[in-house]
This record gives C-alpha cells, structure tokens and sequence, in this order.
C-alpha cells in the first residue's frame, strides 16, 4: 500500500519543476521592468518563464525592447512578438533577467549549464541592473556545491586547454550533444569541470582564465543586483554581491 504513494508522489515532484519553481519569480521579476527599456533576455528554464511572461505583457501593449543572450531566447522573444535589438543600438540594457545554475548566500552564481554562459556575462556586463530568478533548489552553501563548472574554450586549442585546466585539480569532459561536441552560439565548446565547493572562487576564475584558449567561465562573481528566490508561492527577494539593494 506505501509503495504506490511513494512513487506517485515522486513523479508528481519531478515531472513538474519548472512552472511551480519559476512562475512566481518569473512575475515578481516582469514587475521590476518599466516600460520603454531595454531588457536583456536569459537563457534556461527559469529565464524561458520570465520571457513568456513578459512577452504576454508585450502583446497587450507594454513597449520594450529585448537583447537575447542566446540563439533560443531570441527565438521565443520574436515568436512572442518581442522586439529585438542589439549592441549596434543601444548603448547599455538597463534591466537583465536570467537565470543560475547556483547560488550562495553571498550571491555570487555558476551559470552555463545551458551553454550561453560568454554571452550571459556579456549582456550582465553591460546592464544597469542584473537580476537572478531561480527555484530554491538552485541556492547551494558554497559555489560548486553542484560538482560542475562549464568553461567555454575556442576549438583550435580545446586540447592543450584541457590539459592545463586538468593540472589545476579539475578533470574535465568536454559536453556532447548527439553524440557530437556541444558548439555554443559563438562557435565554441564547453568544458565541463569536476570541481568541489571552492573556498576561493575568485582564485580560482583568475586561474582559468590565464590559461590560453579559455573565453571565459561559468562563475559569475560580484555580478548579480538582486536574486529572486522560489520558496513554493513565496518570492524571497535578496541582495546580490554586486551590492545593489534589493527592489
């Protein structure tokens, strides 16, 4: 008799994550926006909620204007009717919404479990405020909690790049789709690295990116403004290690 309960309530928990996880944060993230801004768009599960939700703000007559940080955003933002422009138009985005793959107390983030992280850190650079939305799952006690760190890195030098990340403690894996290596948007590859909770994420960045043939990493340190958290239907609302206050 305990056993069908059991299974039917954990299907129930994991068939369903995205929409109990991000609806609320998506929304309470839409509420920050103003009208006739420019607004970066992320990239992930939590971001997709966000861009859905702000798309069908845009087709009632909310007028903004939108800056993908992937291929597949900037997909479902014009087949939500949002428009698009780029960095030949605009000078800065005064509002990103994206996701994170992790989060700690500080809020500092590892990103790019999806693959878009060079342009997520890009369009986060150039915004006047950066905003996170995640589930609870996502807040970990230490960065790399979760075991993994996606560093991009140009072909030409995926193997002596490998090499040098590998003598720094981190095995890595090169990410496969298909059977094929991952290619992200900017004609790259990921390494995935194998990493433990690291007492010095900022070490540790410096390192990898002082190795030839690396673009950049998944670590996203002092860069978020405000980090919207999932709690079931509450939104906990927290400052981010950029340091800006919450809103």
């Amino acid at each position: 008799m305990n056993a069908p309960r059991i299974f039917t309530h954990r299907r129930t928990t994991v068939s369903q994550p995205t929409k109990p996880n991000t609806a609320a944060v998506a929304a309470h993230a839409v509420s920050l926006i103003s009208e006739n801004t420019v607004v970066g768009l992320g990239t992930g599960a939590a971001a997709t909620a966000f861009i859905e939700a702000l798309g069908a703000r845009v087709q009632a007559g909310f007028k903004i204007r939108g800056v993908p940080t992937s291929d597949v955003s900037a997909a479902l933002a014009q087949k939500l009717g949002i428009p698009l422009v780029t960095f030949d138009d605009v000078d800065f985005i005064d509002v990103t919404v994206d996701g994170a793959d992790e989060i700690d107390p500080a809020g500092d983030l590892i990103k790019g479990y999806g693959g878009a992280l060079v342009r997520e850190k890009v369009v986060a650079a150039y915004s006047r405020k950066f905003v996170i939305v995640a589930g609870s799952e996502k807040v970990v006690p230490v960065i790399g909690s979760r075991g993994k760190l996606p560093v991009e890195v140009v072909p030409f030098a995926l193997t002596p790049t490998r090499k040098h990340i590998e003598k720094l403690g981190f095995p890595t894996e090169p990410r496969m789709k298909d059977g094929k290596l991952f290619v992200t948007d900017n004609g790259n590859y990921i390494l995935d690295c194998k990493i433990t909770p690291l007492p010095d994420a900022a070490a540790t960045e410096r390192a990898l990116l002082n190795i030839p043939g690396v673009v950049d990493t998944g670590l996203f340190l002092k860069r978020a403004h405000v980090v919207l958290i999932q709690n079931g239907d509450a939104v906990e609302v927290r400052r981010g290690s950029a340091g800006e206050r919450p809103t």
